[in-house]
């Protein structure tokens, strides 16, 4: 599904470059549940956000589904992001006026879809329904993400990237979040996820 070939990033901040990237090579296939490990500032979340269409590479290939991504206009990636990827990230983004349900429809309100119906569905699917009025400073950290995790499939995404999607919350919480990815890469999706812990790669 996912090759990268020779990928390189290089970062320049004044005169310092920092090379968050060095030939990256890596195949995922459909349906694999992938942890990208390694620690603080090795180029994880750099990596993430190149096989998310957030960033570009310097040099390398990216092919997705026989289609070589480097070579899309800005116009076609940002196309990709909305209709191929869902985000979950460490902070969960949640504007504070919405409510769960109408946090999770972002992506469809952004899509210029009015009905809210497919967000129903993913709070559903994470197990929120009761809370689906509640505003974020009304929800727990988990419940938080849990809606993060709704709205990152609203668009039924081919592939979620989580970046430490369990970074901020305890063990209990990090239990729910592991288990309701594992939930949906049973049900097919192909879940990329950045982590520095290791009992959450062994899932």
């Amino acid at each position: 599904m996912i090759e990268l070939k020779n990928i390189t990033k290089t970062y320049k901040t004044g005169k310092v470059e920092v090379q968050a990237l060095r030939n990256v090579s890596l195949k995922i296939a459909p349906g694999e549940f992938v942890a990208i490990m390694g620690p603080s500032g090795s180029g994880k979340s750099t990596l993430l956000h190149i096989l998310g269409f957030l960033d570009r590479p310097d040099s390398g290939s990216y092919n997705l589904e026989k289609r070589e991504i480097t070579k899309l206009t800005d116009n076609e990636l940002a196309i990709a992001r909305n209709r191929l990827a869902g985000f979950v990230f460490q902070q969960f983004h949640l504007l504070p006026r919405m409510s769960a349900l109408e946090n999770a429809g972002l992506p469809l309100i952004y899509a210029g879809k009015r009905h809210l119906e497919k967000a129903r569905e993913k709070i559903k699917e994470v197990g929120l329904t009761e809370r689906a009025s509640h505003r974020p400073n009304e929800l727990s950290g988990g419940e938080q993400q849990r809606v993060a995790i709704a709205r990152s499939l609203v668009n039924e995404p081919l592939i979620i990237l989580a970046d430490e999607p369990t970074g901020n919350l305890d063990t209990k919480s990090e239990e729910e979040i592991v288990s309701i990815l594992e939930n949906l890469n049973r049900k097919g999706k192909t879940i990329i996820m950045v982590t520095h812990e290791k009992e959450i790669a062994q899932h």
